[in-house]
């Protein structure tokens, strides 16, 4: 049979943001239908480096290759080894904590839930990453995500009535659940709006909130679990603000303020 020659070199120095480069050239190279390979160089040689996810987990790590296809079609192991590469490493999860990517050649859909205050080693609210959607008042590297904190001065100075006036302003929310409530602290879920098309546990949007009593001040996030990217857009599909507007729905109940300049939201699509 005819062979072709692959040299492709991978440094483990790469920066995340070259992730989707690899996707795409291993990709390219299932669709060459890869066969055994014939010959493998690295730093460390690896006689047992014969099939081919060997091949495309040793790519991701870095190494250079030499390997050899024939003409005949790509079979359905090379293409599912080569679309089971995105990991928590990806680009489209840069930025975010538990995630789990599932990736076809049209879009890459990632859902990560461990961003909650639970998984966070400081007990603070996480940011929002690039690669998500929402808005959080944690999320000072970025500022489109970032949404200032709430005074619930104008309707009383005492902390334990305004948390309950919030609570009473959640479980009044259309689609939102509270799951987890202390004195100080509310986990709630709502249905993704956009994009539309998820569903189940990952098709959900997490609210928490957060009392600052010695400041008069309630912090919050909220943010889609799931981000979808189209090929071959770098950005997830917008969720055309669904978050921010539940959100400011939920203080213009209160008639609390925003102690900073309002966040407009996304223009994205």
């Amino acid at each position: 049979p005819h062979c072709f020659i692959y040299s492709v070199v991978i440094p483990h120095q790469l920066h995340r943001s070259t992730m989707a480069f690899k996707r795409h050239l291993l990709l390219l190279l299932g669709l060459l239908s890869l066969s055994t390979v014939a010959v493998a160089y690295s730093a460390n040689p690896n006689p047992k480096l014969s099939s081919r996810r060997a091949l495309v987990s040793s790519l991701i790590g870095g190494a250079a290759w030499i390997g050899c296809s024939s003409t005949e079609p790509a079979s359905a192991a090379a293409i599912a080894a080569v679309q089971a590469v995105p990991t928590n490493l990806a680009a489209t999860s840069a930025g975010r904590r538990g995630c789990n990517t599932v990736t076809d050649p049209s879009r890459t859909i990632v859902t990560c839930r461990g961003e909650l205050v639970e998984f966070s080693k400081d007990g603070r609210l996480s940011g929002i990453s690039a690669t998500a959607n929402g808005v959080s008042t944690s999320a000072i590297k970025n500022p489109s995500r970032f949404s200032p904190p709430w005074t619930y001065l104008t309707e009383t100075s005492d902390a334990n009535v305004a948390w309950r006036s919030l609570v009473n302003a959640v479980n009044a929310s259309p689609g939102v659940e509270i799951v987890k409530l202390s004195d100080s602290y509310l986990h709630a879920t709502a249905p993704t709006l956009s994009p539309p098309g998820l569903s189940g546990d990952s098709g959900m949007d997490d609210l928490e909130f957060v009392l600052r009593p010695e400041d008069n001040l309630v912090l919050y996030r909220s943010a889609s679990r799931t981000s979808v990217f189209i090929y071959p857009l770098t950005q997830p599909v917008s969720d055309r603000n669904a978050n921010l507007k539940r959100l400011e729905q939920i203080r213009d109940s209160l008639g609390w303020e925003e102690l900073g300049y309002r966040q407009e939201g996304s223009k994205m699509i």
